[in-house]
């Protein structure tokens, strides 16, 4: 049975105290309202970490996670946070290769690998992005440029550390825009990656990973994309900056 998973990537939103609000509010609507076995992650700037970890202690559902880190364990790196710093005090996850990064500071499926590498000897569980730009969609490559972020990201793996990752699909056409891929285009390509990963490692491998929806998200389309045979869960964003928006997608689950 895949682990079904709600991750909530608040990006760079709210200060200390906003951030702190919102998350009881989370926590509190998800253990009154969240009757499945949904987990839940939060995925904050780093200066809501430590906190947000002691807010969640004695919630079965909610557990934290970062939205970047280093590829190194330690060193001169002025203004970078390592997996190991992470891992310190107290989140499990850490988002890795988000469109963001990819597009805005230029991480390659080269540097991701690393970083995934890194962020599993420090015992975090990656939550690995991959998808396709608008042009890259149009152009029909899409395919190619999602095996080849799982080949050259992920796939030096063996098939124990693989297990160990969450994946997450964006389409990056549909982040942000306000269009979200039909629930029929987001199985179809969550169907290819999991032929993917059958072929790479074996169908047990495959059918136990977990792998979820990261373009535009939100309350009214949850259940439908949650109801695609391949589709485990969200990546979401704005609707997460949300306690009722991000406690409605969770629900999608009960």
């Amino acid at each position: 049975m895949r682990k079904k998973i709600v991750a909530g990537n608040w990006k760079m939103n709210l200060d200390y105290n906003e951030g702190l609000s919102l998350f009881s509010e989370v926590v509190n609507m998800v253990k009154d309202e969240a009757t499945g076995t949904q987990e839940v992650v939060v995925c904050s700037p780093f200066i809501h970490l430590h906190s947000l970890v002691q807010l969640a202690k004695g919630s079965a559902k909610v557990s934290i996670g970062a939205q970047n880190a280093h590829q190194a364990e330690s060193g001169a790196y002025t203004g970078e946070v390592s997996a190991r710093q992470i891992k310190s005090v107290g989140a499990t996850y850490v988002i890795l290769g988000h469109s963001e990064r990819r597009q805005y500071f230029g991480e390659s499926n080269e540097l991701l690998a690393k970083k995934t590498d890194t962020a599993l000897a420090n015992d975090l569980k990656p939550i690995f992005c991959i998808g396709e730009t608008l042009q890259e969609r149009e152009a029909n490559q899409h395919f190619d440029i999602i095996k080849s972020q799982l080949t050259e990201g992920v796939f030096h793996l063996d098939a124990t550390q693989f297990a160990r990752l969450v994946l997450a699909y964006e389409p990056i056409w549909a982040i942000g825009t306000g269009v979200t891929a039909s629930s029929d285009q987001a199985q179809e390509i969550h169907a290819f990656i999991r032929k993917e990963i059958a072929t790479k490692y074996d169908q047990s491998v495959a059918d136990a990973t977990t792998i979820l929806y990261g373009g535009s998200c939100i309350p009214k389309n949850a259940s439908e994309l949650f109801a695609c045979a391949d589709i485990d869960g969200g990546l979401i964003g704005g609707a997460s900056l949300k306690s009722r928006d991000f406690t409605d997608i969770v629900k999608a689950f009960n």
